[in-house]
C-alpha cells in the first residue's frame, strides 16, 4: 500500500447498524435512524502483527477484545453521510496504522550546555536567596 492511495475496506469485514441519533434535530431525530454503528472485524483485514499492534494501540477503548473495531458515525442528518463519515474515518486509522514511525535517537547535552545550565541555575538560587526577609542585625 502506497501513501497516496487510501485503503480500501473489505465489504465482508464490515456490518453495519443503524440507530437512532442523540442530540439537536428536531423531530427527524426521534423518527429516523440516521447513526451508524461500523464494525470491522480486524482478523478478516489480513494486517501484519505489527500494523494490528500499531492499530491497536491508535484504536484504544473503539477495538473489542474480540479482535473488532467500532466506531459510530452521528454527525450527519442522513444515513448515507453518516455510513461515509465512519468508513472513511475507519480507512483514514488502518492507513495511520500502516505507517512506521521512525525510531528516536536519544541525544547527550554537550558539557558545554551542562555547564551553561549548571551555571544558569546557581544565578536563579543567589537571586531567590536575596529576596528572603531583611535582617538588622
Amino acid at each position: 500500500m502506497s501513501k497516496s492511495e487510501p485503503y480500501v475496506l473489505p465489504d465482508e469485514a464490515i456490518s453495519e447498524s443503524f440507530l437512532a441519533a442523540s442530540g439537536p434535530g428536531g423531530q427527524n431525530v426521534n423518527k429516523v435512524a440516521t447513526a451508524v454503528q461500523l464494525r470491522v472485524n480486524v482478523f478478516e483485514l489480513g494486517l501484519s502483527p505489527q500494523v494490528y499492534a500499531r492499530l491497536k494501540e491508535l484504536a484504544g477503548s473503539r477495538m473489542t477484545s474480540g479482535g473488532e473495531l467500532v466506531v459510530t458515525a452521528r454527525s450527519y442528518r442522513t444515513q448515507e453521510a453518516n455510513r461515509e463519515d465512519a468508513r472513511s474515518r475507519v480507512a483514514a486509522l488502518i492507513a495511520k496504522a500502516h505507517v512506521l514511525q521512525p525510531k528516536r535517537i536519544k541525544t547527550k547535552a554537550s558539557r558545554a550546555a551542562k555547564a551553561r545550565r549548571m551555571e544558569a541555575k546557581a544565578q536563579r538560587s543567589t537571586v531567590k536567596a536575596a529576596r528572603g526577609k531583611v535582617r538588622l542585625d
